[in-house]
Order: C-alpha cells, then sequence, then structure tokens
C-alpha cells in the first residue's frame, strides 16, 4: 500500500481533480513500466510469520537493505516503515509482506533486473536472520490472530473500519501478497481504451496467475482466495467498474466515482487523523467532521485516490491489479503481458476487438469464475484458456512491435517473459494447479510442504 503523497498545494477549484489526473498524459516515447510485487517473511525454523521487530524480524530486514545495500530508511515517528533507492521503494503491507515499488523503467529487461537485484538482496538479508521469503496469493496457514502488525497509521485504521463495511477486509490486508504493473497513458482517450481492455481482460490476469488455493492450512476450493477475499471487501471501493464501458468516460467520470468513495483519513504532520465514512465531497466544502473549516490540498486528494481498490485503477497513470503473487520466474511475466497489450496500437485495438461485446454481467462472472477455476473457467461462451491463448498471441505481437532489445542487444525483443504463461495455456495449469497436484500428490495433503519447494 501507499506511503503518503507529498507535494500538492491547495484545491482552488473542483477542475483540479480531474487536471491532477489529466497531467499524468504522457507521449509514447515517455511511457514506462512500474511493477510492484508482494512477499509473505516467515521465520525458518518455526514457519510463522515475521514480527515487525526483534532479532528474525520484518524491521532487521529493512535495516539489513539498509546497511548492507545502501537503501534510505523511511520512518513513521521511530519506527522504520520503509526504504527508497533510485526511483524504487520498499514499503510494509498491514502483516509485514514485503513490498516492492519499482522505479519506472523503460523496458520490461530492466524491471525484471531491477527486481532479480531486489530479490537478491532480500534473500541475503534473510539468510542472515534465519528467515524466508515466498511468493503466493494467500498465507497458506496463518489465522488473523497469527499475523503482526506493523506500526502504520494508515492501517490502524483501515483495521478498524474493514469489518463494517464486508467481511474479508482483514484477510486482504494481512494475509494476502499480489503483483502489479504500472502503466502510463497519452490521452484521456488512451486513458479510456487502456481501462475497458484493462478491466475485461483482468480476470484472464486472475486465471493466469492464481496461486493462493490454500488458507489457513485447509484447500479453499478456489485458485485464488486472494480474488474471492476481493469480492467481499468493501463494495464502495473494489470492483469492475461498469461506468468505465459507459458513454462519457473520461477523467471527470472517475472523479465522480471517486469522490462518492468514502474517506479513511487526512495525514497531517506526520499523523493520519480519521476520517473513517466521511466524504471528501464535504472536504472540498471545509465541511469534513475530522477537520472543520479546512479545505483539501491535491497531497489529501492523491492519498484518497490510494484507496479506492478496483481491479485497474487510475492516478497518474494506471495499475493492473488483479494477480495473486507467484514465484520468482513468474513475476516478470505480468509486465510481459499488459505492456505487450496495452503499449502497441495494433494490439490495444486487437485486445478491445476481443472484449468489446461483453456485457457487465459477462466481465463480472469471468472474475467470479476465473478465482474458482483458474484457466478451466467459462462463462457465457467464453472459454478462458481460449481467451488466454488469443490475448498472449496479441500481446507476443505487441511486444514484437515494440522492439525493446535486451542482454546488449542479443535478444530483440521482450516476447520471452510471455513464455511462462504460453507454459501455462498450452497445458491449462495455472500455479494454483500446479500446488494442488503437489498437495494430491508428493506431499500427501501437507500444506508445510510449500515452504521448503516454493521460497525464495
Amino acid at each position: 500500500m501507499s506511503i503518503p503523497q507529498s507535494g500538492g498545494g491547495p484545491i482552488e477549484h473542483p477542475g483540479q481533480l480531474a487536471e491532477y489526473l489529466e497531467a499524468g498524459c504522457k507521449p509514447p516515447e515517455d511511457w514506462r513500466i512500474g511493477t510492484e510485487h508482494e512477499k509473505f517473511g516467515y521465520c525458518k525454523d518455526t514457519l510463522k510469520p515475521l514480527p515487525y521487530e526483534g532479532e528474525r524480524s520484518i524491521k532487521a530486514v529493512l535495516e539489513g537493505l539498509r546497511d548492507q545495500f545502501g537503501w534510505k530508511p523511511i520512518y513513521e515517528g521511530e519506527n522504520i516503515i520503509g526504504l527508497e533507492l533510485n526511483g524504487a521503494n520498499v514499503s510494509l503491507e498491514p502483516g509485514g509482506q514485503l513490498e516492492l515499488s519499482g522505479a519506472p523503467l523503460e523496458n520490461i529487461h530492466q524491471t525484471c533486473d531491477e527486481l532479480n537485484l531486489h530479490l537478491r538482496e532480500v534473500q541475503a538479508v534473510a539468510d542472515g536472520i534465519g528467515a524466508r521469503f515466498i511468493g503466493l496469493g494467500a498465507a497458506p496457514e496463518w489465522k488473523h490472530a497469527d499475523m503482526p502488525v506493523m506500526p502504520k497509521g494508515r492501517y490502524k485504521l483501515m483495521t478498524n473500519y474493514m469489518d463494517k463495511v464486508g467481511t474479508h477486509g482483514k484477510q486482504m490486508m494481512y494475509r494476502t501478497c499480489t503483483v502489479q504493473v504500472n502503466l502510463d497513458f497519452a490521452s484521456e482517450a488512451d486513458m479510456v481504451k487502456k481501462f475497458r481492455v484493462g478491466l475485461a481482460l483482468q480476470p484472464l490476469a486472475t486465471a493466469l496467475f492464481g496461486n493462493s488455493p490454500f488458507f489457513e492450512g485447509k484447500l479453499n476450493g478456489h485458485k485464488s482466495w486472494r480474488s474471492r477475499i476481493w469480492r467481499d471487501l468493501d463494495p464502495a471501493r473494489t470492483g469492475m467498474l461498469p461506468f468505465v464501458f459507459e458513454d462519457g468516460m473520461g477523467f471527470q467520470r472517475y472523479v465522480d466515482y471517486a469522490l462518492d468513495v468514502p474517506m479513511y483519513f487526512v495525514y497531517r504532520d506526520g499523523k493520519y487523523i480519521n476520517a473513517l465514512g466521511q466524504s471528501f465531497r464535504d472536504f472540498m466544502k471545509g465541511q469534513l467532521p475530522a477537520l472543520p473549516g479546512e479545505l483539501p490540498t491535491l497531497s489529501d486528494w492523491a492519498d484518497h485516490l490510494t484507496t479506492i481498490f478496483p481491479e485497474v485503477r487510475i492516478k497518474q497513470f494506471m495499475e493492473m491489479r488483479g494477480a495473486d503473487a507467484g514465484p520468482w520466474r513468474r513475476i516478470c511475466s505480468l509486465p510481459g503481458l499488459w505492456v505487450g497489450l496495452l503499449y502497441d496500437q495494433g494490439a490495444l485495438d486487437a485486445a478491445w476487438d476481443l472484449v468489446k461485446g461483453w456485457d457487465a454481467s459477462t466481465r463480472e462472472n469471468l472474475r467470479i469464475m476465473a478465482s474458482v477455476e483458474g484457466l478451466q473457467a467459462s462463462v457465457n461462451g467464453v472459454k478462458m484458456q481460449d481467451l488466454a491463448c488469443e490475448a498472449l498471441a496479441i500481446a507476443k505481437t505487441g511486444l514484437r512491435n515494440r522492439a525493446r532489445p535486451g542482454f546488449n542487444g542479443m535478444v530483440p525483443d521482450e516476447r520471452h517473459f510471455l513464455n511462462a504463461m504460453e507454459d501455462s495455456v498450452e497445458d491449462g495449469k495455472n500455479p494454483a494447479d500446479e500446488l494442488l497436484e503437489h498437495y494430491h500428490g508428493d506431499w500427501n495433503g501437507d500444506i508445510k510442504r510449500v515452504y521448503a519447494e516454493y521460497s525464495y
């Protein structure tokens, strides 16, 4: 989750809210790729999650990255809660999940190099303290009572609120991990088309990357329990956003939606002020109960946008949010998929042709069935495995057309990042299917085997 935003002056007129989003528009030559990746840390001997403090802890990992690899610390009060270096940052999710928010980079070769370096650094620090990390969409065994709580004011407010608006919010906060790709847009029209394609095909990402068939030590009946959790978190701020497909969609329409999402907080002087359930519309009028008489800044608006969690989200860039965290070897596949589909005009047009005939019910049911059945899902004649085959062919063409070479020109483009997904589509199995085969086979029903065989 995001760190507090900064640098925004007073909001003097309502049009600034849409202008803030529109300021993200960039010409194609300036488009970048940002990859975010979360993973669970645990004690190697006990298989319990890392606490915040102690010899084997999240704090020790952050301090190790600081001291051994030159990351600059970020504090909330006296507590180290993140790191930054060269445009990237490392942050903490509520239950101690460690997240890399990568720098905006020009191609997937660079973002994959960044990821590989980060994971090697984390691995080195973890080895020194008797810890390990694992990439799964949901914690396989741990219950809510087992989870540590990170010392961040934002999370304390959210935790107390979650049970009031849904049934799975605390599961999301403390026991899920994702991999996410952040991309740019050129104009309002380009944003709208990418938003529509991204939302329609987000269930495909869920199906391809589903990696959470275990929860609380049991089979949960889903290939992506993480995706299932999001469906009962808070309907005011999650979902497939049907309005995006309606006439009149644009920056202002998204602003209107965001203004109707209840607030969580206002950040002032290093502290999170409780504004749970209050209205940003009231804030715009100086009538926010949490700060009576005070008007918001653009930083407040930027903060509010980070508390909205649809399957695709826009800020001054666009976030693809449908995938489970997974094995090291698969993480770079996700930017391969979305860059291939969205960063070449011919591929974007072809992807839109693939999904433009779907109605809201089809899109939502694909989302549901992707979480349950993965690549075996089928809705209204749309077979997920066939859809994946078509989408990957489009993405492959898009990456070939981009022609971004790597390895000192030895690799002509970024198409090889799709290889792991192509293997999945060929045999119809996502990572969850692999885990289930082990569980019913050589693991003999022992979920604990996942730690030894799938950790970094």
